[in-house]
């Protein structure tokens, strides 16, 4: 049912208490600061750990991953948030799945998260065999790449589980390290969000650095990392409609954005997820890029 709703991929993992090595790396990270000013990263620990927590009784999580690049690339804005915002377009989705797996056993529950809970979303997808984590340190789903959206549906019910992704890297070229403008990958897996695009162009409040350039970059994220995956050099791994951007959006430039009304700004991104970045936000970007 997952595919037949666009999933590329999708299993099943039995509901666990993350291990300890991975909360730990988790942990070392967030006390380097290489969280940046994402402070909500470090709170409900206790449920990123035993995501149980988000619903009593779980015992297994469907995990699903979309994919979202259409071909269609905008000079201004990171390929995910081209089409409607992925929060409501996977939700709306999943839900008939959720139903028909609470229908197909009386009494269950579900729970249905799309980056919406404390949960750690690549290492269940890991477990559940959808990818492995690559040097970029995102979810690679092979046949697919990188360019996905990931999905879970915690459920009262336990299932025979899929076979983990049994690969613990990528091949190791490099690339996405080499090729990061702001050498925000230490080449083993890690990121400092303080040194990447898409956190200071979407998540970043303030000021932005002023040796950050740029010019002739992306105002709303950055794909570069995955742009020279070798993963990502595959044909349209089945993009859903919702993910097609529209031309009112591929029209835009530049001087559209630096000089955008707070009208024109909810009239263009109602339905999208460049509203994270705010309009104060993304005409920041656009002035600093000229």
């Amino acid at each position: 049912m997952a595919r037949r709703q666009g999933a590329c991929a999708a299993g099943f993992a039995e509901v666990s208490v993350v291990a300890d090595t991975e909360m730990a790396r988790y942990e070392a990270w967030l006390a380097a600061g290489r969280n940046g000013g994402m402070d909500y990263l470090g709170r409900y620990g206790d449920v990123r750990r035993d995501p149980a927590l988000l619903l009593p009784g779980a015992e297994s999580v469907l995990c699903v991953a979309f994919a979202y690049a259409s071909g269609r690339r905008h000079p201004l804005f990171a390929d995910y948030a081209l089409g409607e915002d992925y929060h409501n377009v996977l939700r709306r989705r999943l839900e008939p799945v959720a139903a028909a797996m609470r229908d197909a056993v009386a009494g269950s529950e579900m729970r249905v998260c799309v980056d919406t809970a404390p949960v750690r979303e690549r290492y269940w997808a890991v477990q559940a065999g959808l990818g492995f984590i690559g040097l970029n340190n995102l979810l690679i789903v092979p046949g697919a790449g990188s360019k996905v959206f990931l999905a879970e549906i915690f459920w009262t019910v336990g299932v025979e589980p899929s076979a983990p992704c049994s690969r613990t890297a990528c091949e190791g070229c490099g690339a996405c390290v080499r090729a990061c403008p702001g050498g925000a990958l230490d080449g083993c897996g890690g990121l400092d969000a303080r040194r990447c695009l898409s956190y200071l162009t979407i998540e970043h409040r303030g000021e932005l650095p002023a040796t950050l350039d740029l010019r002739h970059r992306r105002i709303y994220g950055c794909d570069v990392c995955q742009d020279v995956c070798p993963h990502n050099e595959l044909p349209n791994a089945g993009t859903i409609e919702e993910f097609v951007p529209s031309e009112r959006l591929m029209e835009l430039g530049l001087d559209d954005v630096a000089t955008m009304t707070p009208s024109a700004f909810r009239s263009l991104f109602r339905n999208s997820a460049v509203r994270r970045a705010r309009l104060e936000g993304l005409r920041r970007n656009a002035l600093h890029a000229k």
